[in-house]
């Protein structure tokens, strides 16, 4: 799911800029470099995003970039594109599921004496057959 979203870039006197998404309440961040700044503010803007999904809440409308009012000439709003099944990917959400599962007595002996950690292996032998079958 890509969505966009308007931000208020604003050139800083001391250096850097700092970016606002006015529909993401108290999204703001800043970076040195416009380009710095650009890459910041659309993790911010993913980040907000990721957590309000993961929290079931919806999600703002975005405005429209012509209705976002500028304060002063240091001030400019440029489209943010963002990605959140990308994001999700690489990042992965922050919640967590209990799953109850059944595994032969000689299977789980065996992996609890050489300490495997049941949860990490489950997580990685899904990804790994998603991924697969994302290939086909």
């Amino acid at each position: 799911m890509k969505l966009v979203y308007p931000a208020r870039f604003c050139k800083e006197k001391e250096g850097g800029y700092s970016v606002e998404v006015p529909d993401l309440k108290g999204c703001i961040t800043q970076g040195d470099t416009l380009e710095e700044a650009i890459e910041m503010a659309q993790d911010a803007a993913l980040g907000w995003l990721l957590t309000s999904i993961e929290d079931e809440e919806d999600l703002p409308e975005a405005s429209e970039i012509k209705d976002i009012k500028l304060d002063n000439k240091e001030q400019f709003v440029s489209l943010l594109l963002l990605d959140i099944d990308r994001y999700t990917e690489k990042y992965g959400n922050r919640k967590s599921v209990k799953k109850t599962l059944t595994i032969p007595i000689w299977l789980n002996q065996r992996a609890e004496k050489i300490g495997v950690n049941f949860s990490k292996t489950l997580q990685d032998a899904l990804l790994n057959k998603i991924i697969k079958e994302q290939k086909r």
